[in-house]
């Protein structure tokens, strides 16, 4: 039992999303629906009105919408940034808003299947900092059924400080969805040096499972190597017992014993063995180039030059960074050659500010409408200041100055002006958006705000014709702006 304390509609994340309060001091949340129960529905749709937006986010009084066990109040769909149709559930911890691993609630699934290890990873971390230039070492793991070993490795040698990885996965049913593992220990010589647990997390350190993970590999090679070893800028909570981060360091040449034990929530587990030993002889060519200046995870940091300015503050990275940079030549079509501010191989935690100096002059009338892509295409924001054009990535890579002047486009799917619309329960219509991306949308009939409801994925959206509209003789007007504020209007009468 509970009461309805949240309910949410989000054009992408969520979409449709309800939030149930319960007396224990947890919160389950349930997202991506389809739609929700009439009662909520309505109350829903008329803080829209209230508020003339399809994106709404409000809560409840205890009092105002309680539910009971077996209660309906919604059915699971495919709204906001889904992948396809699920339901998303979480439990949280109502005060700190952490999201808790339901499993640990009792709720019951059917689980046999051991987590299956396929591949290991030695990391050579040397004395520095993990970085997209750390030599990496494949091992490959062979087994089934909870017992695993290395296929061609006796023996792994090096001769200063590495840290590990393993390539792991958990399934409830045999063939079935491959899941996250629950836990992962690593132990040396019988004692525990790392062990990860997934309990609960907290949204605000959503990015830092890009810590957890090789992410230059999974960049590069879109493999998922989870790293046994933890940055010291890592702010997860789910370390337990880690000994020196997790990193190896032998101190003399005797042959010791590593263990992996990964276990799902259930207990399930799964073991790799294996031998390692110091080795003077074994050493791998250091890959990393000097970059243009050190910067410390600890602190805020900064580097400019004539062209460009880049400021990081406080918590952004996981580990020190030797800061590369580069310029490539200037694109078609942009006011400025490309800035290469480190490398996409090396996760950001929050967004830092970046200012690039236009190579090209910008006219007073276009200095509005600069903006800063990456090589993908992707906006990062842009606003002139001071002859410079501003930005705020949350990724590292190349960057230049391009300007947004086109309006974002409005393709009407099933009405045209003048057409007698009787039969028909919506209007329809496709919105999209060259560069920046759709900032807001209006609708209106006879000068009055209707809910359009938007599917972000298709691009598509749609006005359910409200029982009180008159028949006769109507105007729709449909007003769409992107984020450097170039706007159109789609008008066109029609009959009801």
């Amino acid at each position: 039992d509970g009461y309805v304390s949240r309910l949410r509609v989000q054009v992408g994340g969520f979409g449709n999303a309800v939030y149930i309060s319960h007396p224990n001091g947890y919160t389950s949340v349930y997202a991506h629906l389809q739609r929700f129960n009439p009662r909520i529905s309505g109350v829903v749709k008329d803080f829209q009105y209230r508020q003339q937006s399809f994106d709404v986010d409000f809560p409840l009084a205890a009092i105002e919408m309680p539910e009971k066990e077996g209660d309906i109040i919604a059915w699971s769909g495919n709204t906001g940034s889904s992948g396809g149709p699920h339901l998303h559930f979480e439990l949280r911890d109502s005060k700190t808003e952490e999201t808790i691993n339901p499993q640990l609630f009792g709720i019951r699934v059917p689980d046999n299947v051991k987590p299956v290890l396929s591949g290991l990873y030695m990391y050579r971390l040397n004395g520095k900092a993990f970085s997209e230039d750390t030599p990496a070492q494949y091992f490959q793991v062979t087994g089934s059924n909870g017992n695993y070993s290395l296929n061609k490795a006796p023996v792994i040698n090096f001769n200063n400080e590495v840290g590990f990885g393993i390539v792991a996965y958990d399934q409830q049913t045999p063939g079935g969805n491959k899941n996250g593992v629950y836990s992962i220990e690593l132990q040396l010589d019988g004692n525990t040096i790392y062990r990860s647990v997934a309990e609960r997390f907290a949204f605000d350190n959503s990015r830092a499972i890009n810590s957890h993970i090789d992410y230059p590999g999974l960049i590069e090679f879109r493999r998922t190597v989870q790293k046994s070893f933890v940055e010291p800028g890592n702010p997860l909570q789910l370390y337990k017992g880690t000994v020196n981060n997790g990193i190896v360091k032998l101190t003399d040449d005797a042959t010791h014993q590593m263990t992996y034990i990964v276990k799902d929530v259930k207990g399930n587990t799964s073991a790799l063995t294996f031998r390692v030993r110091r080795n003077v002889q074994s050493v791998i060519t250091d890959r990393s180039q000097p970059g243009v200046k050190t910067l410390r995870y600890a602190d805020s940091s900064n580097y400019s030059n004539e062209r460009v300015r880049v400021a990081i503050p406080k918590g952004s990275l996981y580990s020190d960074i030797n800061l590369k940079y580069s310029t490539a030549a200037r694109p078609a079509n942009a006011y400025s050659v490309i800035h290469n501010i480190h490398t996409r191989q090396i996760p950001v935690h929050k967004n830092y500010h970046l200012w690039i100096k236009p190579d090209v002059a910008l006219p007073a009338e276009l200095q509005s409408k600069a903006v800063v892509v990456d090589t993908r295409g992707i906006y990062h924001g842009g606003m002139f200041e001071n002859g410079f054009v501003k930005a705020s990535p949350r990724v590292f890579g190349g960057f230049f100055i391009r300007l947004d002047t086109v309006a974002p486009v409005i393709r009407p799917v099933n009405i045209t002006d003048g057409k007698n619309m009787t039969a028909l329960k919506n209007i329809t219509l496709k919105l999209s958006d060259n560069l920046s991306g759709i900032r807001s949308f209006r609708g209106t009939i006879d000068g009055h705000w209707v809910l359009f409801e938007y599917d972000l994925k298709t691009s598509t959206l749609w006005h359910t014709f409200e029982d009180n509209l008159a028949p006769g003789k109507h105007l729709l007007q449909f007003v769409a702006t992107d984020m450097k504020m170039n706007s159109r209007t789609f008008n066109a009468t029609f009959y009801k």
